[in-house]
């Protein structure tokens, strides 16, 4: 069901990845950080609404 949101990730992280490589090789080490850092901003405002339904879904099991 949520294995779409995991192949989302890896897809972001390749990118990510190659691009800082070339940023790294092209002497902007800074741009390749910047890269990095929104790399993984863009990742957690993915994986949100699933942490949100995982704190639903324990209130509810636990009755809070």
């Amino acid at each position: 069901m949520k294995v779409d949101l995991i192949f989302q990730i890896a897809g972001i992280g390749i990118l990510i990845s190659v691009l800082s490589i070339v940023l790294k090789q092209a002497g902007k080490e800074e741009q390749a950080h910047m890269l990095g850092l929104v790399g993984v901003i863009i990742v957690l405002l993915l994986i949100i609404p699933t942490i949100n339904q995982l704190f639903t879904t324990v209130r509810t099991v636990f009755g809070f």
